[in-house]
């Protein structure tokens, strides 16, 4: 096993390999405080709804690059959020890690639109935690991928670099996301979400995955995110990784903020 230090508080990463695909060992990372994002003023997120064909109605948030320059396209980032945001005050989706990409600095840095659509029931469906446990999509993910569409149609957004990512049941979602929309999506970081079936493996083996997740939650266990990712790789996938945060529980790490790793390799994905 080869070892890194990496100057993030104390920090320590080890890489090795776990069915052959590519995982990250961290210890030393708190979980991600409330605190950080506490004054960020949700009113630079716009108001918006969605109506799907469906008949899904789907409330959502938009936070716009700060200064839009005329000719450029920008990245668009689909937040999705976990449990706790169910409902359809179009307030509540507006997480810790929805509102860090309104903070001053990383606003500047990835100049980008998020959108934070907000689900009416769960996004994702896994139950309890088993050995084989694996996420299941609901119909209104479908209907939230149909809205960032329609957000990419009606604004300057570079349609080779939308991106999801999410936390807990978002992180499941985002996970599934892309079994729904393969063409959509040029990369996506799940974090302590559930992973799909091994079905879906071959779905993941041209997209650049980050996943993240601590290796004590027993909320949403690691255990379905170390066997996708090794059944990702065995399908053939080359650019999925897992980092693996020793003794985090179900959170978010606190280097997820200001995060410009992790930001900059997602910004630096194309399709």
């Amino acid at each position: 096993m080869r070892k890194h230090h990496l100057a993030i508080g104390l920090a320590v990463l080890a890489g090795c390999t776990h069915g052959g695909a590519t995982i990250t060992h961290i210890s030393g990372i708190a979980p991600l405080s409330g605190d950080v994002v506490a004054a960020v003023d949700t009113r630079q997120f716009e108001t918006g709804s969605f109506l799907a064909d469906d008949g899904v109605v789907i409330p959502y948030r938009l936070l716009r690059p700060a200064q839009l320059r005329a000719g450029e396209r920008y990245p668009l980032v689909i937040q999705l959020h976990g449990s706790g945001g169910i409902g359809t005050d179009n307030s509540s989706q507006l997480d810790r890690l929805a509102r860090s990409w309104a903070m001053p600095q990383i606003r500047q840095r990835y100049p980008a639109y998020v959108l934070v659509p907000q689900f009416p029931i769960r996004s994702a469906n896994y139950g309890p935690a088993t050995p084989d446990q694996s996420a299941q999509a609901s119909p209104v993910l479908a209907a939230a991928l149909k809205l960032a569409r329609s957000i990419a149609a009606d604004n300057p957004v570079d349609h080779r670099r939308i991106y999801a990512l999410g936390f807990s049941m978002g992180g499941s979602a985002t996970w599934l996301a892309p079994t729904l929309q393969p063409e959509l999506l040029a990369a996506i970081v799940p974090i302590s979400g559930i992973a799909p079936a091994n079905t879906q493996a071959d779905a993941f083996r041209n997209l650049p995955v980050l996943a993240i997740h601590g290796s004590a939650d027993e909320e949403n266990p690691i255990t379905s995110d170390r066997r996708f990712v090794a059944a990702v790789h065995a399908a053939g996938g080359r650019q999925i990784q897992l980092r693996e945060y020793a003794g985090l529980a179900h959170s978010p790490p606190a280097d997820i903020y200001p995060g410009n790793e992790w930001r900059d390799w997602l910004f630096q994905q194309h399709r």
